[in-house]
């Protein structure tokens, strides 16, 4: 009976990080600079790479798919699925990130390494997720692939820039509060 209790409570904790998340990612995600069509330069993005660093995967994925898809409906443009599935790719991918660095932000270390580790994974998390986003829009769309192509290179470069800067100081304010709380001991 217990452990049946700790999945639930399991399932809320993740649907409140999901829905802090996304909540924050997509109303966020309505301020951006414009840089090129369709596209703009999103701090919004620190959010979704902070979420997915934390929380893993899955976490990432749907904060991603939502929060894209909040900033698409609240900006009165049109939801892009191509463009919500591909956020949901960028967190997905900037989930593994724990697994790589063995849940070192959990135990309060973020130092050169790890930074590195999270500034490269945000690049290769963009490309790729964004890459998917663009051959969507070819095909399904028949958008010119050179615009595409623009697109989704600019929303890569400037996505990593705005975790790699934002997304960084976040996580070592993460990280020393983690830091902080391992050093607390129950006196008896």
């Amino acid at each position: 009976m217990s452990n049946q209790n700790s999945k639930s409570i399991n399932y809320v904790k993740l649907v409140v990080i999901v829905a802090i998340g996304a909540a924050l990612y997509g109303g966020l995600g309505y301020f951006g600079i414009p840089v090129f069509a369709n596209t703009t330069l999103k701090p919004a993005m620190a959010i979704l790479g902070i979420f997915a660093a934390m929380f893993g995967p899955v976490v990432g994925f749907i904060v991603g798919f939502i929060g894209h898809w909040l900033t698409d409906t609240i900006s009165g443009w049109g939801v892009w699925f191509s463009w919500v599935l591909g956020s949901g790719l960028v967190g997905a991918i900037i989930g593994v990130y724990p697994y790589i660095t063995k849940k070192s932000l959990e135990k309060g270390v973020f130092g050169g390494k790890e930074i590195g580790i999270f500034i490269i994974l945000s690049f290769v998390a963009n490309f790729l997720g964004y890459m998917v986003s663009a051959i969507i829009d070819c095909v399904m769309y028949a958008e010119p692939v050179s615009k595409v192509i623009v697109q989704q290179l600019i929303a890569a470069f400037s996505n990593t820039v705005m975790i790699g800067t934002i997304g960084t100081a976040l996580m070592l304010l993460v990280a020393k509060r983690n830091a902080n709380n391992q050093n607390l001991k129950l006196e008896d």
